[in-house]
């Protein structure tokens, strides 16, 4: 690259540090190819070439979303290698919520001042989602906006671009009462609710530090702890399996994330005692004095994904799901009501 201003540079903006990050991310990038990717990054738009072998309606199913402010946290304890993995989850687990399989991810990162090693280290990150989730990472954009960020900040987002014939969409119509309610656990907070736990910190700094027997990390550290990707196990059980309706628990919890997956005249009901809800949710509520009720509508409590099956297959389900790596459990079942969620 030949292109240098040294104008540009003293408004803050270095374009040789741009190229730098590029390169320096590439090796991360491979790590994510797949067959259908075309072409390098670098390029003014991402190239995929799908392959539609068997499908009768192929449909396209998009989703994008960012970190939030997690962010915050991330700034602060200085770790920035897991958080392009929160990135990617939030999309991925949305696509996979409609049976598609996602194909190809672009992230936009934004920032005071451009590292090009710590941009490295976030893209490490969003490779790592895209390989867990088996999209490929085919193109980004990194936009360094001094005076706008602070020149440790920096926000992100992307999107991901799924597949799915459309007579294996999921979209509820199947469901009905007495269909059972699986709970796929989450890894931790994930990237929802962070503002609150922001809140709950804020006149008790020293408690990221706090290390934690049970939780066997510090608090930091099991905040920082990157959202499961749910997309491979549940490929695995759409294949033997008829799925009736999938909830990607994020901001909104149980009360708002659930019914949406409930076609009308279906209610959730929630076995409680079934729950398994990890400490890190017990010590954030013991923190704030926070109500079970807006536990439940801010946080996962410790199911980042809900599928609900057929009663009689319920027990293949599990197993399904458990050869996959999944320790998942019946949270629940379908019953008569107005689309609501009881505990």
């Amino acid at each position: 690259m030949k292109s240098h201003s040294e104008f540009y540079k003293s408004a803050g903006v270095d374009v040789t540090a741009g190229y730098e990050g590029v390169r320096l991310m590439k090796e991360h990038v491979k790590r994510t190819l797949t067959p259908g990717a075309v072409g390098d990054i670098g390029s003014f738009g991402g190239l995929f070439r799908p392959d539609l072998t068997g499908m009768k309606k192929p449909i396209l199913v998009s989703g994008t979303d960012g970190v939030g402010t997690k962010l915050k946290l991330a700034f602060e304890l200085d770790k920035h290698d897991t958080i392009g993995i929160d990135c990617v989850a939030m999309c991925v687990n949305d696509v996979i919520c409609c049976g598609a399989k996602p194909l190809f991810f672009l992230d936009y990162i934004a920032l005071g001042k451009n590292i090009p090693e710590k941009v490295a280290t976030i893209v490490s990150g969003v490779a790592e989602g895209c390989v867990q989730s088996g999209a490929a990472l085919i193109g980004g954009e990194t936009a360094e906006m001094p005076g706008f960020y602070g020149e440790g900040e920096y926000d992100m987002a992307g999107f991901a671009v799924g597949i799915v014939d459309e007579e294996k969409i999921i979209d509820n119509t199947k469901m009905t009462e007495g269909d059972v309610m699986i709970a796929l656990p989450s890894s931790g907070v994930h990237s929802n609710g962070f503002s609150l736990v922001r809140k709950l910190l804020a006149d008790n700094k020293a408690a990221l530090d706090a290390y934690d027997e049970e939780m066997g990390k510090t608090l930091g550290e099991a905040l920082l702890v990157p959202t499961k990707i749910y997309v491979k196990p549940v490929l695995a059980l759409l294949e033997e399996v008829t799925v009736k309706g999938i909830s990607h628990i994020t901001g909104g919890g149980f009360y708002e994330n659930i019914p949406r997956a409930l076609p009308d005249g279906c209610s959730a009901k929630i076995d409680t005692a079934a729950l398994q809800i990890p400490r890190i949710f017990k010590l954030l509520q013991e923190m704030g004095n926070v109500p079970d009720r807006e536990m439940f509508n801010v946080f996962n409590m410790g199911v980042g994904m809900c599928i609900v099956v057929a009663a009689e297959d319920a027990e293949k389900s599990l197993q399904i799901l458990k050869e996959a790596g999944e320790d998942a459990y019946i949270m629940g079942t379908i019953v008569s009501g107005d689309k609501e969620v009881i505990l």
